[in-house]
């Protein structure tokens, strides 16, 4: 299988120069993810789950390990790579879905979901056309296509954000909690999108508030329980 991304020993924690204290967040977490797998964290409340992903995103430094992605420009450790080629790979080839969209002022929806495509390289006109459809496919009505998703509900602006993160494949993709305010038409929608994704060799990493959701899409699973096994195969761990 290719390999996309290799984790290495990596720890993360916090320091609260306020309190003098070092709070850890996760300690040598090692593992591996190959195009078209499905990797779930799993873990109790506070072990790093979210932390975990925005490391291997770079929103957070680690304080020690690897994180080599095997890029279209090469193998690159993003554990220490510049913010320029951090903020490149994140147009390109990286993307983060989260349940929470920053919404721009007096931008709409459509606007919002088309921007990867034209930053890709795609004409306006299909650019909006394609955003659309990923804006109905989600549920989002077509009378709020045009509008402001700033006045929207947590549950509609979830639907803009991944239909603009899921938009355009990339070569590795990270989810944290995406489900936690959806309805279930927009869950199925979600799940369908990401298998996909899947086929196309998209590899993935997620955080899952109803992992029921995406069971049969769960090739490893990686516990980040303190003393827990590093990584599980799917058929062999109850979630």
């Amino acid at each position: 299988m290719t390999q996309v991304l290799e984790i290495d020993r990596l720890t993360k924690g916090f320091s609260l120069h306020h309190l003098e204290k070092d709070i850890p967040a996760f300690e040598d977490i090692s593992f591996r993810v190959a195009a078209g797998e499905f990797v779930l964290l799993k873990g109790a409340n506070g072990a790093g789950k979210s932390t975990l992903l925005r490391t291997l995103y770079r929103s957070y430094l680690p304080l020690s390990g690897e994180i080599r992605f095997h890029s279209s420009h090469g193998l690159i450790d993003l554990a220490r790579a510049a913010d320029v080629d951090v903020a490149h790979l994140r147009r390109t080839e990286i993307g983060f879905v989260t349940q929470f969209l920053t919404a721009r002022p007096r931008v709409s929806a459509e606007a919002i979901v088309a921007e990867p495509l034209r930053l890709a390289g795609w004409e306006q006109e299909a650019a909006l056309e394609a955003a659309r459809k990923a804006l109905e496919t989600f549920g989002v009505k077509p009378d709020l296509w045009a509008a402001y998703p700033t006045t929207f509900s947590g549950g509609e602006q979830q639907k803009v954000n991944l239909a603009r993160a899921l938009i355009l494949p990339q070569k590795l993709l990270m989810l944290d909690e995406p489900t936690a305010s959806l309805d279930a038409n927009a869950r199925g929608a979600l799940v369908a999108r990401l298998q996909e994704l899947k086929d196309q060799g998209t590899a993935m990493i997620g955080v899952f508030h109803h992992p029921d959701d995406v069971m049969h899409l769960i090739d490893r699973v990686v516990d980040l329980t303190p003393d827990a096994a590093p990584e599980e195969e799917r058929d062999d761990v109850a979630l």
